[in-house]
């Protein structure tokens, strides 16, 4: 995922240029034509290239545009359209590997935003971050839990019709029951050794669409008088975009997640990245502040 979002967002500059300031004029012709559809062959052929890679976890969502506001959006030859250096791309996507199955999402900024599009997107992220900071009691439902995700684009009378996160399981339809994020009634308890997923999302009909997805393992917390208590641990470690985060509207508690995820992502990848990845992942992991 490091290197190619290194390789898209590099890719979309270019093809912002005019034609004769590039000094490779294929390299222009060749970034000016990315597409849902291309992007997400050259995601899959760098999946590929990891050797315990077997094939895609499910069929690659990359909205780009108001096609990100479709909740299951699949581009094919007839809906594929071109990127633009500006708006939002929202990219879900995962691969079957011999040890673990991935589902992750990113929205990524790929030029200028309205405030629309910001404020959709930092509304989301907060929501993700509230969720995946939570500590809870063993045995509780994820119905319970998945209000930390809605609480604040509730406030903007904004809201999602989907699951907030799902059990994934290896080698299966990526989703794995029976637990679940979710505002219906989901009885199942969550406890300790469960994968869950972390997805709030919003989207805008003809507009524009944003949702932030982790895999997370629930793990152990404290246990006190009142039993054992439960925290989740980022499976997924990729860059979280910070360019389009209205940074006013975040608390000082999820900036402080925030800069300690992009640590910890930084510290687990920089070693198996070539220098030039190392960079482009040092700055994206870079802190922010008030």
């Amino acid at each position: 995922m490091v290197r190619f979002l290194r390789w898209l967002t590099t890719a979309v500059a270019r093809s912002a240029m005019p034609l004769g300031s590039s000094k490779n004029s294929t390299l222009y012709t060749q970034h000016s034509t990315l597409s849902e559809l291309t992007i997400s062959e050259k995601l899959e052929s760098l999946r590929a290239e990891q050797p315990l890679y077997r094939d895609i976890s499910f069929d690659t969502i990359a909205g780009y545009g108001t096609h990100a506001a479709i909740v299951h959006y699949e581009p094919t030859a007839d809906t594929d359209i071109p990127l633009e250096p500006r708006g939002l791309l929202l990219l879900d996507s995962g691969a079957q590997y011999l040890d673990g199955t991935t589902d992750i999402t990113r929205t990524i900024a790929l030029g200028p935003l309205t405030d629309e599009e910001k404020l959709v997107y930092t509304l989301v992220l907060k929501g993700h971050i509230q969720l995946e900071m939570c500590k809870f009691p063993s045995g509780s439902s994820g119905t319970q839990l998945d209000i930390l995700a809605r609480k604040d684009m509730w406030r903007y009378g904004l809201n999602y019709l989907h699951g907030t996160g799902h059990g994934v399981g290896t080698y299966l339809c990526v989703h794995e029951g029976p637990h679940q994020f979710r505002m219906e009634w989901k009885p199942a308890p969550l406890v300790a050794g469960m994968t869950i997923t972390d997805e709030p999302g919003i989207y805008l009909p003809g507009r524009c669409g944003a949702r932030t997805e982790n895999t997370l393992l629930i793990v152990p917390y404290k246990t006190t008088e009142f039993g054992e208590f439960l925290q989740f641990e980022p499976l997924t470690l990729c860059p979280i975009d910070t360019t389009p985060i209205i940074v006013e509207m975040m608390t000082d508690e999820e900036l402080q997640w925030l800069n300690d995820y992009h640590q910890t992502v930084y510290d687990r990848l920089a070693p198996h990245l070539d220098a030039d990845d190392r960079q482009w992942l040092a700055q994206r992991c870079a802190p922010i502040t008030h």
